[in-house]
């Protein structure tokens, strides 16, 4: 083949080995290449235009390859390659040098590693042909490939497996649960290595899978959940469409039957006895039945009906959603002296029924309730529960109003007594007879007073007093005739002096606290005391008013300016009563057109104005503040003494406090001294008290020594203690036996300077009380602090002596 084709440089044979009958040739490449003739040969002008560059097929390795030597891929070989080793092959790429090894002399390429088409399919490499003398490329660099050939190495694989399914039970056969899927890693577009079948291994019974798809289907239609509810079916996926030779994988397929509504519940018992005590109050839970049913979910829940009559009116049947049982409770309440045991029909059927499985039976059953109804001791009851009664109000003391009955309702039939619960009749207007139950009257009774009673009366069994009923009765109280009518208001009218004769000067009206069924009828006529009236007169309206006219001609106030006019009140009765009210009529002055200007009685308006009980009230009142006047005036006069007779004995000493810092040593002027001096000048003090000296109490006395002078019952120089104590002692009796009287004097305590104390007791008391020999000498040795107190302690002491002297 390159002897037919002249200027071509290189020709590549590719060479390598096939398990099968494939195969690949080598191509030729036609470039120039050096050697290969002058420019201007006749040869190569004859042959016409040079083609330059790389034309390759495919090179092709067997992956998996186990064998001890390297594994012969391919060979590059070039038309100027004469077999003298000038000519150096080499190649570059992925895997070139590691998995891909090349001759450098021959161009044979070998694979010295096992190759895995799974992972990598094909190589990428480059070709180069280089003078071995010089290293320079005689061609240029072209690329070509290595495929890794496929074999079947690998099995098929469920990826997303483990699988859980689900079918309804009694579902049709050939009904779709699911679909698996086996992937195969080897090669699709190279024989059957990737062409999966499926097949059932286990479970083959009741499931079938499709061998191209991988459905699931059921293969028989009396799947029941109830007799099984889970199948775990295995499936197999095989490569090679299933032939010979071929690898396989296989899954567990969990397939889960639910559940349908094709079970009716079904009562375990035909028959439940339950019981209880009669005097269970309405809505009592009496038991619990419940019906099983195989189903799951809410195929399951039910509802529970009473279906006989009797048991409709006397019990009731509900549904616990939680635990579906039928809870029976009471309806109505229960006797055991009227019947024993109560059988009740209850029924239990599904909520939810699948029209599918209707053929299959009838979705409900039913069972037998017996209630046996338990005797206790019960209270009596009243019988009639009538509540009232009437009775009138003028009934004597002792009269029967009524009579309640009451029986014991169990067999025993044990006697009845009767009793008022005296909460609600605590004034005790009525008794009752505790064997008979009648009730009579307690005290008189009256209408007005209080129309209606209401009271409630016990009965309890003659030997168990626990056992006890109570019934409220209302008493009514019926009127009779025993109140008079009277006038509504004490009326009081005025009449014009210039009145004419017919002249309307009030209308009247009555009130009666009696009640007559048909109604008030009151009739009106004057007072046979009045019957020589030529004044007035009363004409009866008949709607039981009444109207009083002028009945002669002008009235004169100085003659007569007040008239009183009786008047008699009858009512229908019976029996009739009546009552005589009388209108005051009072004269006043009128204008021209009839307005009331004065009247005279400007005194009497007061008094009728305010009652007598008011008058009363007044007075009382007045008479009361004159007394409370009167005793705090006697008070004020007694304590006024009090305090008079306290000051005669009262001795106070003024102390003047002063708060001002001094200037220091040199300031001689803060302080007058002279007030300090003067308290220990007694001598002086008792001279301006007697009025004696002049100077003392004249015009040239020291204000200092006034201020501060002692109270005038100290009566000598000399200090003797004991008057203050006594003085003390008095008061403290006087205050221990009158608590009324507030101390007026403050009682101080005074914490004395303690013993061995090297500077004296400076206090003025402690002076005095040593006399006048008090040596202040020492108070100079003291700094210069006390140097200014020093000074004026000294200075008075020369006063003392000159005046002693």
């Amino acid at each position: 083949m390159a002897k037919g084709l002249q200027g071509f440089s290189w020709t590549m044979l590719l060479l390598f080995c096939a398990i099968q009958e494939l195969g690949s040739w080598a191509m030729h490449t036609a470039v120039e290449g050096p050697g290969l003739g002058e420019p201007g040969d006749p040869a190569l002008l004859a042959g016409g235009r040079v083609k330059r560059g790389w034309v390759w097929n495919q090179f092709f390795v067997v992956e998996e390859y186990t064998g001890t030597e390297p594994l012969y891929v391919g060979k590059i070989h070039s038309d100027s390659d004469e077999g003298d080793g000038s000519i150096k092959y080499t190649i570059s790429g992925e895997g070139a040098g590691t998995i891909f090894l090349i001759d450098e002399i021959t161009g044979d390429i070998h694979a010295t590693e096992r190759l895995d088409r799974e992972q990598k399919t094909f190589y990428t490499l480059r070709a180069q042909a280089r003078d071995r003398q010089t290293d320079q490329l005689l061609e240029p660099e072209s690329e070509f490939i290595i495929k890794v050939q496929d074999i079947n190495d690998s099995e098929p694989r469920f990826l997303e497996g483990p699988y859980i399914g689900s079918v309804a039970e009694l579902s049709p056969v050939g009904t779709s649960v699911m679909q698996v899927m086996a992937s195969d890693a080897d090669d699709p577009t190279y024989g059957s290595s990737a062409r999966v079948v499926y097949s059932v291994l286990e479970g083959e019974q009741h499931f079938t899978v499709d061998s191209k798809t991988g459905v699931i289907r059921t293969a028989v239609a009396d799947l029941d959940r109830e007799t099984q509810d889970r199948y775990e079916v295995v499936i197999r996926a095989t490569d090679m469409a299933g032939q010979l030779g071929g690898l396989s994988g296989s899954t567990t397929v969990t397939i889960v039957v639910t559940d349908v509504n094709d079970n009716p519940p079904r009562f375990p018992q035909k028959m439940y006895q339950f019981s209880i005590v009669e005097t269970a109050p309405v809505g009592t839970a009496i038991g619990r039945v419940k019906a099983e049913d195989s189903d799951v979910g809410e195929n399951t829940d039910m509802t529970y009906q009473v279906k006989d009559e009797e048991g409709v009116e006397m019990f009731k049947v509900t549904t616990d959603s939680n635990t579906q049982e039928a809870v029976i409770t009471v309806q109505k309440p229960l006797d055991y002296e009227s019947k024993k045991v109560h059988t009740v029909v209850v029924e239990a059927l599904n909520k939810f029924v699948d029209p599918r499985f209707v053929d299959l039976g009838t979705f409900r059953d039913q069972t037998i309730v017996r209630v046996s109804v338990l005797d206790v001791d019960e209270p009596p009851e009243f019988r009639p529960p009538s509540n009232l009664m009437e009775v009138q109000e003028d009934a004597r003391v002792g009269s029967v109003v009524g009579v309640v009955t009451a029986l014991d309702p169990d067999t025993a039939n044990h006697p009845v007594r009767y009793a008022i619960d005296r909460s609600t009749d605590a004034e005790r207007i009525f008794d009752i007879d505790a064997k008979t139950g009648a009730i009579v009257t307690g005290k008189v009774l009256d209408r007005e007073t209080a129309g209606w009673h209401n009271i409630t009366v016990l009965a309890m069994e003659a030997d168990n007093h626990s056992q006890v009923s109570r019934a409220s009765l209302r008493i009514r109280i019926l009127d009779v005739n025993d109140n008079p009518p009277e006038l509504a208001t004490p009326y009081e009218a005025a009449v014009c002096e210039d009145a004419k004769p017919g002249q309307l000067i009030q209308t009247i009206s009555v009130v009666d606290r009696d009640e007559p069924q048909s109604g008030h009828r009151f009739y009106f006529t004057l007072a046979p005391e009045a019957t020589n009236n030529h004044h007035f007169s009363l004409l009866d309206i008949q709607d039981n008013t009444a109207a009083v006219h002028t009945q002669r001609v002008g009235f004169n106030r100085q003659e007569q300016d007040v008239y009183l006019l009786p008047i008699l009140v009858v009512d229908s009765g019976p029996p009739a009563l009546s009552s005589t009210g009388t209108l005051t009529i009072r004269v006043c002055g009128c204008d021209s057109n009839g307005a009331i200007q004065s009247c005279n009685s400007t005194a009497y308006v007061v008094s009728a104005t305010l009652s007598p009980g008011a008058l009363i009230a007044l007075l009382v009142c007045v008479l009361i503040l004159v007394v409370l006047v009167l005793l705090i005036l006697t008070l004020k006069r007694h304590h006024k003494s009090h305090l008079t007779s306290e000051d005669d004995e009262d001795m106070r000493d003024n102390v003047i406090k002063y708060n001002d810092e001094g200037g220091g040593e040199q300031d001689t002027e803060a302080y007058d001294m002279s007030a300090l001096r003067s308290l220990y000048d007694f001598s002086e003090i008792k001279a301006g008290d007697g009025g004696g000296g002049p100077g003392e109490g004249g015009p040239g006395r020291n204000p200092a020594s006034e201020l501060h002078a002692l109270p005038q019952w100290v009566q000598s120089p000399d200090l003797d203690f004991s008057v203050f104590r006594d003085y003390i002692c008095r008061k403290v009796e006087q205050a221990d036996e009158d608590l009324s009287v507030p101390p007026y004097d403050s009682f101080q305590t005074y914490a004395f300077e303690g013993s061995d104390s090297p500077v004296p007791s400076l206090s003025s008391i402690n002076t005095w009380s040593s006399g006048s020999e008090q040596d202040f000498s020492y108070l100079g040795g003291w700094g210069p602090r006390f140097r200014q107190l020093a000074a004026l302690y000294a200075g008075r002491r020369g006063e003392e002596d000159s005046e002693e002297s």
